[in-house]
């Protein structure tokens, strides 16, 4: 989109480059990044990440600060994995938005979703600042939102995981981490905040104190930088040695409630011009002349409640397609307003869309600040890199703007 960057990047780029951000991704993350990388980063104006992170900062304070919503958010709350002591924020905000093109020719964010969940806030960071080394671009380039520098975020970042405890006594917890395609990012905690990697199965529960094995012995851990799905640990019935509801003397950097509490289940409780219109499906079958909804079903989407990376979307959804599901579970389902996003990145390959993601951090007893941005580059309907796997110019990538 900012030019001069835009067409200089296209007309500079060379494959060897790329392999080489590949090459030297690989290396710092002790890994091989399993997410695709695009060949490009997206050159941004400071002016319009600015606006796309007090927008996702004033949707997060329309949720936080209506006790009516969060009274209703403790419907989300699967019963056996409603977890004690929650937090009263969410230490991890992301909000997702597409660009839409207004009738003058300008741009607009179009809201796709918001998760009040940890993403690769370390993976981010290399990204960026690889790009820059890779393809030679200006160094006066950032990546950083909110004033931050590439120090203070790291500082913001450890302040929020840490919480000031020793780094052996904070762990990161996930599902069989090593076949994680999140493994890259995970490494990255270890170089920088020293934090181990475990499995939740690999837990040891004593009373109501947790403890994993390092080196052979036995560390209390005073703090869970949680990157743990709950909806993956249903759908693989994985077994692991405590209860969600048991009162564990333990903090939580991303309490698991708040992973339920704020998502799409959100979506409705919005008023924004930046959020599509959106309807719970039984809500819908109730009252579906007040939905506000178009009727044309090519413009809706019809999604599950609770599912990662772009699981269980439908497009332009049937009556058969409705009803198919059943009453009972209706209240798990969105029917939402469907959004055209404008393919705004020029590339070699045409047009490209971009999502954007503003990725917040609140420390525990501090404020929401917006932190760094990541891309999802992609030519098809999802925009998930999953689903941009054989295509060129497409995938991960990060945000740069230009100096102020």
């Amino acid at each position: 989109m900012l030019q001069p960057f835009r067409s200089d990047f296209n007309a500079r780029f060379t494959p060897a480059a790329y392999a080489d951000l590949l090459a030297r991704l690989n290396t710092l993350t002790r890994t091989t990044v399993d997410i695709r990388v695009a060949e490009t980063p997206c050159f941004f104006p400071p002016s319009l990440l600015k606006e796309l992170s007090d927008t996702g900062t004033a949707l997060t304070h329309q949720l936080l600060d209506n006790p009516a919503y969060l009274e209703d958010s403790n419907r989300t709350l699967p019963p056996q994995f409603n977890a004690a002591n929650e937090n009263p924020q969410p230490n991890f905000m992301t909000v997702d938005f597409g660009l839409v093109r207004n009738p003058d020719g300008s741009l607009s964010p179009k809201l796709v979703e918001l998760q009040a969940f940890p993403t690769v806030f370390g993976y981010q960071d290399i990204l960026a600042r690889q790009y820059i080394a890779s393809f030679n671009l200006d160094p006066a380039l950032t990546w950083h939102l909110g004033g931050l520098t590439e120090e203070t975020y790291w500082q913001l970042l450890a302040k929020v995981v840490l919480n000031h405890h020793a780094p052996e006594n904070v762990v990161l917890l996930e599902i069989d981490p090593t076949h994680q395609k999140t493994l890259p990012d995970f490494h990255i905690y270890e170089d920088k905040l020293g934090i181990a990697t475990v499995d939740i199965t690999q837990l040891i529960k004593r009373g109501n104190r947790l403890f994993y094995l390092r080196n052979g012995r036995e560390v209390p851990i005073y703090r869970i930088y949680n990157r743990t799905i709950v909806d993956e640990l249903q759908r693989k019935n994985i077994q692991f040695p405590f209860d969600y509801r048991d009162p564990l003397e333990v903090e939580w950097a991303g309490h698991p409630n708040w992973y339920f509490r704020i998502s799409k289940f959100s979506l409705p409780y919005l008023n924004h011009p930046s959020v599509p219109k959106a309807v719970f499906l039984d809500d819908w079958f109730a009252k579906r002349n007040l939905a506000g909804l178009p009727e044309d079903r090519s413009q809706l989407l019809l999604k599950p409640l609770y599912s990662f990376a772009g699981k269980g979307i439908h497009f332009a959804p049937t009556d058969a397609d409705l009803a198919a599901i059943p009453a009972a579970d209706r209240h798990l389902y969105l029917l939402q307003q469907r959004v055209s996003f404008a393919p705004v990145i020029e590339t070699p390959h045409g047009p490209t869309q971009a999502e954007i993601r503003i990725m917040y951090l609140w420390p525990d007893g501090g404020t929401l600040q917006p932190a760094i941005a990541l891309v999802r580059l992609g030519r098809g309907l999802m925009m998930g890199v999953d689903h941009n796997r054989d295509q060129q110019w497409v995938g991960s990538s990060a945000a740069l703007m230009s100096p102020a």
